[in-house]
């Protein structure tokens, strides 16, 4: 396992839509590996794959220390509710903004094994799995945020 940089706001790969994963091979277990190792170092709860430079649809959530949820070519299937609250990047440091998201989603999704299954998740659960989905299209909570706030 590596740790890798995360791609900053303003490089264009944030932009860009991400290619499926068609077969799951060493190097993307690594990059799975890696990208852990990454979210864990910069106290995050969730990554997506163009945030360290790979334009694949693998992103990984974790709101629950110890619970990380692999998710390769996800795709929210399901919504219901409505939540607002503040929302931050690992790529855009010290920045946050008031974002409305469902307040439950469920995600199909194949994992490292070639498995695929469904989660739901509610509040924050839901909150990352769209905002992760969310950048595999390349879009960032900025495009959805009410206002921003710069926190020191």
């Amino acid at each position: 396992m590596a740790k890798r940089k995360i791609v900053q706001y303003g490089d264009d790969t944030l932009r860009r839509v991400c290619r499926p994963v068609e077969t799951i091979t060493p190097s993307i277990l690594t990059l799975l590996d890696d990208m852990a190792e990454t979210m864990h170092a910069a106290d995050g709860v969730g990554l997506a794959a163009p945030q360290v430079g790979v334009l694949r649809r693998i992103a990984i959530v974790e709101v629950e220390q110890g619970q990380l949820i692999e998710l390769i070519n996800p795709k929210i299937i399901a919504r219901a509710g409505e939540q607002e609250g503040s929302e931050g990047c690992l790529s855009l440091p010290n920045q946050y903004g008031m974002v409305k998201r469902p307040m439950h989603v469920t995600v199909r999704a194949t994992d490292r094994h070639g498995k695929e299954f469904e989660m739901s998740g509610s509040e924050l659960l839901a909150r990352a799995f769209c905002h992760e989905i969310d950048h595999l299209d390349g879009k960032l909570f900025v495009d959805f945020a009410e206002y921003m706030e710069e926190v020191e």
